[in-house]
């Protein structure tokens, strides 16, 4: 599903125009976005979290040169879904 698909569907189900749910997607992006580039997690109830995982500097291979580099230790934004997200998923694929 694409973010026009969204938006199309939330604006067929709650008939506020399309162009007022893209802003609104949109700024939704940004938020969270925003939030989790200062280091805020976002915690949605009964949806899930977005939130940083930090990862430890590493020792890597560059393999078409052979030879070692390091892998400075950096954030990357993850989202961990709400149990009752994973539940209703569980339940609906066949």
């Amino acid at each position: 599903m694409t973010k026009a698909e969204i938006v199309a569907e939330i604006a067929q189900k709650t008939g506020i125009e399309k162009v007022a749910i893209q802003a609104t997607v949109e700024e939704f992006m940004t938020v969270v976005k925003d939030a989790l580039s200062e280091g805020e997690n976002v915690y949605l109830r009964g949806f899930g979290s977005f939130i940083i995982k930090k990862r430890a500097e590493k020792t890597g291979r560059n393999i078409s040169k052979n030879t070692t580099i390091i892998i400075p230790a950096h954030n990357i934004p993850s989202f961990k879904p709400a149990k009752t997200f994973v539940n209703d998923v569980k339940k609906s694929v066949k």
